[in-house]
């Protein structure tokens, strides 16, 4: 293997595992693409160095300007390591609702981490729309106050095509083409619309799942009876723009305690340490197994690192 430029080289060609211990006794397959093993720990590297690097080629970002993102702490992580490497001053604007770990993170990467209050009725470690909000006038407000560049993610394309061009290829590629489902925990919807694009276009019977958490169902059209869960990173109760409705054959709805069992089972059983996202979608995939995709070929994304999570209760 030939030596790398600079770490953002690294980012994507993640592989994928089958979860065969967590599926005995049950007909079909449940596939795993380690997005945790990329260097910032998470899926979200991908989309942060596409949208860099869609944003220097069409010249909305100068050499030494400064990056400002709204993040929940995995895309600010993967912006903190990319603009590291290419020499732009990053700023991370994230919730207080979030897990501690992150902010710590992209601190010693070199961001500057602005922290939001959250709003009335929060609780620490559930980050609702309205927090999301709020987050998002700091963010507006630096990046006009600094003549910034916003890498936002739920607007730049470079989230869906890194996707697109990048993970769902993965996907098809490494399982020969052979996968009946596929299904995600949806946060900015940039996962799931660039893979299943991609997926649908060469498979036509490929179904592609969103996954919402029990309580805020709100994708699903369904009535909120919580927007403060515990499944950090998704399930804001909010419009997403890129979420493509022709895209969509089915919603699942996951509960807290489930993507807890299901997180810290891959843990014990598979091996693979992940957090509260990955969880639900393990949930989410194993039920589909138990239920209407009996025999079906199920792949996940394993989204970030359970290192992120140890100052909340995932894994007590």
């Amino acid at each position: 293997m030939a030596i790398l430029t600079g770490i953002h080289e690294v980012i994507g060609n993640t592989p994928i595992v089958e979860l065969s211990r967590l599926t005995k006794g049950l007909t079909g397959r449940l596939l795993a693409k380690l997005e945790y093993l990329n260097p910032g720990f998470s899926k979200k590297d991908r989309a942060a160095l596409q949208i860099i690097n869609e944003a220097e080629g069409s010249g909305e970002l100068s050499p030494g300007q400064t990056v400002v993102e709204l993040t929940s702490g995995n895309m600010g992580t993967g912006l903190a390591i990319v603009c590291a490497v290419k020499g732009y001053p990053f700023v991370a604007v994230m919730s207080k609702g979030n897990s501690m770990e992150r902010g710590r993170m992209m601190k010693a990467l070199g961001a500057e981490v602005i922290l939001v209050d959250q709003a009335p009725g929060s609780l620490p470690g559930l980050v609702s729309g309205e927090d999301l909000q709020l987050v998002e006038e700091v963010a507006q407000k630096i990046t006009s106050e600094r003549n910034a560049f916003r890498a936002d993610q739920f607007l730049r394309r470079g989230n869906v095509h890194s996707h697109e061009y990048g993970t769902g290829l993965e996907i098809w590629e490494q399982t020969g083409g052979k996968i009946d489902v596929f299904l995600d925990l949806v946060g900015s919807g940039g996962t799931f619309t660039g893979c299943a694009r991609t997926l649908k276009a060469r498979g036509t019977s490929i179904r592609c799942y969103v996954v919402e958490p029990a309580s805020a169902p709100y994708l699903a059209g369904k009535p909120i009876i919580n927007p403060n869960h515990k499944i950090q990173g998704g399930g804001y109760s909010m419009d997403l723009p890129f979420l493509e409705e022709g895209l969509i054959d089915g919603y699942l709805q996951v509960s807290d305690d489930d993507a807890k069992a299901a997180a810290r089972d891959l843990a014990r059983k598979e091996g693979i340490f992940a957090g509260f996202s990955t969880g639900a979608n393990i949930a989410a995939a194993l039920r589909l197994l138990r239920t209407t995709e009996q025999g079906s070929t199920i792949v996940v994304t394993v989204n970030d690192s359970g290192l992120k999570y140890l100052s909340t209760d995932l894994f007590i």
